[in-house]
């Protein structure tokens, strides 16, 4: 090989090679639910099948910056690699060929950082016979993937927005010490016998989710964006719009359902929470429940764009709560 084919063979080489942002993990248990209401769904965002041992999704740029996201069927080492990233340690993410599923054009989340000293992301020039690249689902709007942001937001800003609920209607956070105890019977002081009726915690924007992601690797490894640190609650009357609190019924009626009948896989996931208690996170055509097994649980709905509907330990929601930990999946 001569000097000039050597040259070439380098240029070509690192054209091709993939400079990783982030990673995030496509599992049963665990995926972008900015993606779907399940774990199906958010496969078939990807034009994937619903591989039961899931997925790793290596977001990067080559060499000429066009975003790719590499799928891989080693789903250890992507979780390796977000744990060390979480733990602020270095690790290299480097996918055997052998794992690779697919190699994708664009980006299925929003990011924004890029690789140094390579061209600004872009999608690569179109392949007639692939796929069209992948791009982040619409968050301008309120709608499916917003409201499953939010509820993420909720998730993760948990105390924040437990802090803006009246003791007097939905009774005091539970006590570390307490937080072991799962009794489903058991129901916070003073808390309204109709879970479904309370006035929606609201702000100017009640949900605030940045639709642009700062590619930090989160502890859950899901890709997901950045929420709002700032959350300005203001006081609502009580008389509700009759609608909402039906579509809140709606939505618990729909998890009893769950109890008889199994939704997709990855509709009601469990994920851990301080004390021996465990959060609960389940979606549906149109809402999305995030809840406490010990405490209370939040609904958002696609046809109330921005309300948090707080739902009190009255009424059955304690025995529902222990029930759908039954069944939910969990991280492995």
């Amino acid at each position: 090989m001569t000097g000039t084919d050597e040259a070439e063979a380098a240029a070509t080489a690192a054209d091709e090679a993939l400079y990783v942002l982030t990673a995030a993990l496509l599992t049963p248990a665990q995926f972008p639910s900015v993606l779907g209401d399940d774990y199906p769904e958010a496969c078939a965002a990807l034009g994937l099948g619903p591989y039961a041992q899931g997925y790793g999704l290596v977001l990067g740029q080559d060499g000429k910056g066009a975003r790719w996201t590499v799928v891989i069927d080693d789903v250890s080492l992507v979780a390796v690699a977000i744990a060390s990233w979480d733990c602020g340690m270095e690790y290299e993410l480097s996918p055997d060929d052998r794992t690779v599923v697919a190699a994708l054009p664009g980006w299925p989340l929003e990011l924004v950082v890029s690789a140094p000293n390579v061209p600004s992301p872009h999608d690569p020039e179109p392949d007639p016979q692939g796929p069209p690249p992948l791009a982040p689902p619409d968050t301008t709007q309120w709608g499916p993937a917003q409201r499953r942001l939010g509820a993420d937001a909720v998730a993760v800003q948990w105390t924040t927005w437990r802090e803006q609920l009246d003791d007097g209607a939905f009774g005091p956070p539970p006590k570390a010490s307490d937080a072991t105890t799962s009794d489903a019977t058991r129901a916070a002081p003073d808390s309204p016998e109709e879970p479904e009726d309370p006035a929606p915690v609201k702000s100017d924007r009640s949900v605030e989710t940045d639709s642009e992601s700062s590619g930090r690797k989160d502890s859950e490894g899901n890709g997901r964006p950045d929420t709002a640190a700032g959350y300005h609650h203001h006081d609502h009357d009580n008389h509700d719009d009759p609608g909402e609190r039906t579509g809140v019924r709606r939505v618990l009626a729909e998890l009893r359902g769950y109890l008889d009948t199994a939704p997709p896989v990855g509709r009601v996931r469990s994920g851990f929470a301080p004390g021996g208690a465990r959060t609960l996170r389940a979606d549906g055509p149109g809402w999305s429940l995030v809840a406490r097994t010990d405490d209370v649980a939040f609904v958002l709905l696609d046809e109330c764009p921005g309300d948090v509907h707080p739902v009190g330990r009255g009424g059955d929601l304690p025995a529902l709560l222990v029930s759908l930990e039954a069944m939910a999946l969990r991280p492995s």
